[in-house]
This record gives structure tokens, sequence and C-alpha cells, in this order.
């Protein structure tokens, strides 16, 4: 009977090991956030949020990518409080749909 919930147990604690890993990955992913930011600007240059809404998602991502840092160590460049994104340009050269 020791047997079985020791194997029980420890099935389930390596199951419960990989979901945390895996939510500590995308917690901590910088592209996803990069993404998210890039998405809301998106928005908000078609008009789908306004300029508080996203005033706020930007804020809270560019805090997160700054936890994200802080917790590596790392120097936060251009991530300073006050910046804001106002802009992305995007180039398409068409090299990569094959044709």
């Amino acid at each position: 009977m020791v047997i079985l919930d020791r194997l029980l147990f420890g099935g389930l604690r390596f199951v419960l090991d990989k979901v945390a890993t895996a939510v500590d990955t995308e917690l901590n992913d910088e592209g996803r956030l990069r993404e998210d930011l890039l998405g809301a600007q998106m928005q908000h240059e078609l008009g789908e949020i306004d300029d508080e809404e996203m005033a706020q998602i930007e804020s809270d991502i560019l805090e997160r990518l700054r936890e994200i840092r802080a917790a590596r160590g790392e120097e936060p460049a251009g991530l300073r409080p006050g910046t804001r994104v106002v802009g992305v340009d995007i180039s398409m050269d068409g090299s990569e749909d094959g044709g």
C-alpha cells in the first residue's frame, strides 16, 4: 500500500511540477509580451481601443518586462518608466512567402 501511495504522489508531483514550469515559462516569455504590445498598438491604431486602454495595457506590459529582466539581473534598457511606444515600422520584402 505504501508503494502505491508513493507512486500516486510521485506521479501527481511530477505532473504538477510540469504544469508549474509551463506556467512560469508562459509568464516570463518576453516575446509573447512584445506580441501583446504590438497587438494592442494595432488595435489602438484601428480605433478598437481608446487612449486610456492603450496606456493601461502598455504600462502593464512594460512593468512585466521590467520585472522579468530584474529577476534575471539584466538592465532594462529602453524600458524606463515613462517610456511610451509611439509606433511600429513593418516592412515586407516578400522573400518568406516563396514568391
